[in-house]
């Protein structure tokens, strides 16, 4: 807050999904004064207040004859900061999802690793068991063609 914050009533929280839509619905434009006012004709980056009155009349200062004559880009500032905050609060919890995801599939690659390792000792043992199965019937055959 500024200095003279004293002065004004409480701070209230911004509306954000109508300061997201007001702030996303902005354009910003390239344009160089007219001559009296720059005679360089330098190059300056910035909003049409005409075009951001449209989106948000609260986002101009007006004359002394109601016309709007610029734009407030200290609370257009306070707009932005407002939606990188969110997006940043997003990005955090994306991070901590992937981390969780991460884990799981960590824990399910191990998992696997067991669950494979143990079926390829059941498909031995089955080979052995099948392999003494095979003995046994061949056994009684061999006797039974001695007699």
């Amino acid at each position: 807050m500024s200095p003279d914050s004293g002065n004004r009533k409480g701070p209230h929280p911004l509306d954000r999904d109508k300061a997201s839509e007001a702030i996303l619905a902005l354009r910003p434009v390239t344009f160089c004064y007219k001559k009296e006012l720059d005679p360089d004709g330098i190059p300056q980056f910035g909003l049409v207040a005409e075009q951001v009155e449209k989106v948000d009349p609260d986002l101009v200062a007006r004359d002394e004859q109601g016309k709007v004559y610029t734009v407030r880009y200290e609370a257009v500032n306070a707009m932005l900061l407002n939606e990188f905050l969110k997006e940043h609060k997003k990005v955090e919890q994306q991070d901590r999802r992937e981390q969780e995801l991460e884990a799981t599939v960590a824990q399910q690659q191990k998992e696997i690793k067991t669950l494979a390792a143990s079926l390829k000792e059941q498909a031995a043992q089955i080979q052995k068991v099948s392999a003494q199965l095979d003995l046994n019937k061949r056994a009684p055959q061999l006797v039974a063609d001695n007699q």
